[in-house]
């Protein structure tokens, strides 16, 4: 597959220059090459990586934590986004909770 230019990757997957610069300066991904007017070139396979280095870090793992487990062992990774989960489903009751409290408070306000 054709190699992509920063600019090209940020517009196919929905991120920002400082973004894909933030990657590679934690060491999560580096530049496959350069083209013939110096810009960096990215192949599929880092394309990819970002889309999942994305995807971590929305469900709440921080770079250096993703910097530990990207590359690690199937069991390291398994084992961190189970932990993750449950933090997410505790997230999830802590945010359903507020969310009901909102609503109640809104229906005392129109009474």
């Amino acid at each position: 597959m054709e190699s992509k230019t920063l600019h090209e990757i940020c517009l196919a997957l929905n991120v920002t220059r400082r973004m894909v610069q933030g990657y590679e300066k934690a060491g999560l991904v580096c530049a496959s090459s350069k083209n013939k007017y110096g810009h960096l070139l990215y192949d599929e396979k880092t394309c990819q990586r970002i889309v999942r280095i994305r995807w971590l870090q929305r469900i709440g793992f921080k770079l250096k934590e993703i910097k530990d487990i990207i590359d690690a062992p199937m069991d390291v990774m398994k084992n961190a986004l189970e932990k993750q989960l449950l933090q997410l489903h505790k997230d999830k009751e802590e945010i359903e909770v507020c969310i009901q409290k909102a609503m109640e408070f809104i229906h005392d306000l129109n009474s």
